[in-house]
């Protein structure tokens, strides 16, 4: 295969980014010589084999200790900017998607909130949120490889699946989340239970141009549903 079509091959069978893809393959095409090394020795490091360094990274997996992946990396320029840059959701010129439910048992529902993405899903539609993500990868995008770092936390700066955390507070029992999948605009999604024990799930999308508006227009229909059933699902006890 030539380089172009191995980094493509890279890309969609493994959780890289194009971009690491592509760098990787063209690096197979410079010619290393390897030297002794006694680095080890000079600073005392101890080596672990292969087998060892494997179980220790799934212990910590499964022990949910894990501080950060590579995984979050795979991005736009949103880390670079920073988060702040992104935290005001607009309210101009902004089409919204928003819906309210009361609920009975208000800390099962801010953990599903807190679970949300990567194993555990949408709670909702899944097969449809794989598309959007397949969709995505197809056009360049992060898609829906990158799941999350833990099963039960959340910290602002971490990615779940295509979309990026901007804010996660169990105390104000609030999570904002910025999408970065390819999109012709901007997109938030909001969770957040007032005191009055209430859930609202808010979508907002601000088009770019008129693309961005056909955009909007064209996926409502599955937003009726998905939406819907994702909220529905959350609220539940």
């Amino acid at each position: 295969m030539t380089p172009k079509i191995s980094s493509y091959w890279l890309y969609f069978v493994t959780a890289t980014s194009f971009a690491l893809a592509k760098n990787l393959v063209n690096s197979m095409k410079t010619e290393v010589v390897c030297k002794a090394n006694n680095l080890t020795e000079m600073l005392g490091i101890h080596l672990i084999d292969y087998n060892t360094a494997i179980q220790l990274a799934f212990d910590k997996i499964e022990q949910n200790q894990v501080i950060s992946s590579w995984k979050d990396a795979q991005t736009s320029n949103i880390i670079e900017r920073g988060i702040s840059h992104y935290i005001e959701v607009p309210v101009n010129g902004c089409f919204k998607d928003i819906r309210s439910r009361p609920l009975s048992n208000v800390k099962s529902s801010l953990d599903k909130i807190w679970r949300i993405a990567g194993k555990n899903g949408w709670y909702y539609g899944n097969w449809l949120w794989e598309i959007r993500g397949l969709l995505d990868q197809l056009f360049g995008g992060v898609g829906m490889r990158r799941g999350r770092r833990s099963d039960t936390d959340i910290l602002a700066g971490e990615a779940l699946d295509f979309w990026r955390v901007l804010l996660a507070s169990r105390e104000e029992k609030r999570m904002l989340l910025y999408a970065e999948m390819k999109l012709p605009g901007e997109a938030w999604l909001e969770f957040n239970i007032n005191a009055d024990n209430v859930l609202t799930q808010t979508a907002t999308f601000r088009p770019l141009g008129v693309l961005g508006r056909l955009y909007w227009y064209s996926v409502l229909p599955f937003h009726g549903f998905i939406f819907k059933g994702m909220i529905n699902a959350m609220a539940r006890g």
